[in-house]
């Protein structure tokens, strides 16, 4: 399983799509539980006791998820099979035109020839297998065994829409964590979410910055300005 592995990752390099999609999700599923949690957090504001059950959070924001998942799942996966299959197209196209850009008449005659010769003796060959064994169904064809190039594209469309998936959930789960800890929200428990979002992102700078061989601190200082912006507006359209 592991030669495998390394197999369809050399063959579709899907590591580096998985990795992408990963990061950018599970920003983006941050973000979105963000306004959420800012939502609730201008309207415990605006109560009497600065309260809310935890509960409305939690089901609201897992229900989100579950629709990033689901999303992100479905759209991968399809957005991800015809891309890999219009890059085989393009590569077996590719190929044709320089062999036949490499083969002259009379070698495209003479294989031509031989081809025919080749299908007149295997018809003849399955034919008489088909008698000797009683087959008379002509329906009855044998599965096609699928290439090493397409099952590493199919399981790096799995892969990627796996990733593709569950990283917004994972991005729109964790920043509920301090809503499970309690029955009714507080302003500390809006804090500390925001808290974690956060450190998420600063983690997550942080790895881009890894990858790419840049700056951390710039790419964190990045992230962390979208959060910021995303908080201002937020607030100054719900309050």
């Amino acid at each position: 399983m592991i030669e495998k592995f390394r197999t369809y990752a050399d063959i579709t390099d899907f590591l580096s799509i998985a990795r992408r999609y990963f990061v950018n999700n599970f920003y983006d599923g941050m973000l979105t539980i963000l306004g959420i949690i800012l939502g609730f957090f201008i309207s415990a504001l605006r109560g009497s006791q600065h309260i809310i059950d935890s509960y409305l959070v939690i089901l609201t924001g897992f229900a989100t998820s579950i629709s990033m998942l689901v999303s992100g799942l479905s759209g991968s996966y399809i957005s991800e099979k015809a891309e890999q299959k219009k890059l085989k197209m393009e590569l077996d196209k590719a190929m044709v035109l320089v062999e036949e850009a490499q083969k002259n008449e009379e070698d495209i005659k003479s294989e031509n020839e031989e081809i025919e010769k080749a299908m007149i003796t295997v018809n003849l060959n399955r034919k008489n297998e088909k008698k000797r064994r009683g087959i008379k169904n002509p329906r009855i064809k044998n599965k096609k065994e699928k290439t090493i190039q397409e099952k590493a594209e199919r399981f790096a469309s799995i892969i990627v829409s796996l990733v593709n998936g569950c990283a917004p959930f994972l991005g729109g789960i964790i920043p509920l964590i301090p809503f499970f800890l309690t029955e009714k929200a507080n302003i500390y428990t809006f804090i500390n979410s925001f808290l974690i979002i956060f450190v998420c992102i600063v983690l997550l700078g942080s790895f881009i910055g890894f990858i790419s061989q840049e700056s951390i601190l710039k790419n964190i200082l990045q992230m962390i300005a979208a959060f910021g912006i995303t908080m201002v507006i937020s607030i100054l359209l719900l309050h």
